[in-house]
């Protein structure tokens, strides 16, 4: 489930009865109802779930299903846990899988009847167990709509659903990690003009609150010679506890000095349940490549061969005017010895 906006989120998954099939995505025309949060004591208008929970304690709220069809209409019900996407979307996790957070703390009736052109309240709850983890954890509540595909022969399962964003209390312990940092260089056949390097590097939330970021890469040579820098870097999604983010940034204009050191800093910003951030303190990391500029090295590698030829040829020259000599002025005393 990819979640359009804030609120909304729509995904058909594919299973048949005994047949497993590629899964197959369910157009916005599909759908004939929505979804809605409702407006009560926690909030109105709200465009998503947001708590503050003590382990041991409870929330009651409810969804809002509207039926824009023609029919009645019967929709499952049910809680998932959140997680983030290769593509840094949020997405919820398939009902068949273990929930361990919001998925299995969240409680709802399981099945809704909503008549064409009405609406219908879904009411569940929020039990945070006792003896639960501080920290924040994502969800959603989500209604269904399973039906055959016969072209496909596939049953396909349409969701809408709506976020749920919980924060347990108890002592708050952001962190963040820099892991696995490399430095790749590419040069040129023009040992004076400048490569491109590559940064890679494995942003990790090691904490228990949601994590943003803010990050710079740089690249320099021996004694922080020749330093160019990434420039802005876009930044990660926000990360739930446990969850890593790769990052690879390029980085131009790099000299082939040799020896380079490339260097990442990440600065860890806190996310609330309200949505503000703070700043926490930067996070570096660095490592070091090669960048032979191979060319300027052969270069000087004949030079320092014509060189040594030169010395040789010199010194050998010079060594047979030297035994030319010697045997010209033994020649020389031989004839005039008496």
């Amino acid at each position: 489930m990819r979640w359009k906006n804030t609120v909304l989120a729509v995904l058909a998954a594919a299973v048949s009865a005994g047949l497993w099939a590629t899964p197959a995505m369910a157009e916005e025309g599909d759908v004939t109802w929505t979804v809605r949060t409702a407006s009560n004591s926690l909030g109105a208008d709200r465009s998503s779930y947001s708590y503050a929970i003590n382990p041991g304690g409870t929330v009651s709220d409810a969804m809002v299903v509207a039926n824009r069809g023609t029919a009645p209409l019967t929709l499952a019900v049910y809680a998932a846990d959140g997680f983030t996407t290769g593509e840094g979307g949020l997405d919820l996790r398939n009902r068949t899988v273990a929930q361990t957070g919001v998925g299995a703390w969240a409680t709802a009736g399981g099945t809704v009847t909503v008549a064409p052109g009405r609406t219908a309240d879904v009411p569940f709850t929020v039990a945070v167990p006792a003896d639960a983890t501080p920290g924040d954890y994502v969800g959603g509540i989500v209604t269904s709509l399973t039906s055959p595909d016969t072209t496909q022969q596939v049953n396909v399962e349409r969701r809408l659903g709506i976020r749920i964003t919980l924060r347990v209390g108890g002592e708050l312990a952001p962190s963040l990690a820099v892991s696995g940092l490399r430095v790749t260089y590419d040069g040129t056949w023009n040992p004076f003009a400048g490569g491109a390097a590559t940064v890679s590097y494995t942003i990790e939330n090691t904490g228990n609150t949601r994590l943003s970021a803010t990050q710079v890469a740089s690249v320099a040579g021996p004694f922080g010679w020749f330093r160019a820098s990434s420039g802005d870097v876009p930044a990660p999604p926000e990360l739930l506890p446990g969850e890593s983010w790769p990052v690879t940034v390029p980085v131009a204009d790099v000299p082939a000095a040799l020896l380079l050191t490339g260097t990442a800093t990440v600065t860890p910003l806190i996310v609330d349940p309200s949505g503000s951030r703070s700043m926490l303190a930067p996070v570096s990391a660095e490592a070091t490549a090669w960048a032979v500029p191979w060319l300027l090295l052969l270069g000087l590698v004949v030079l320092l061969g014509l060189v040594a030829l030169a010395v040789w040829l010199r010194r050998r020259r010079k060594a047979r005017e030297d035994a030319r000599v010697a045997a010209a002025v033994k020649e020389a005393l031989a004839t005039a010895a008496p």
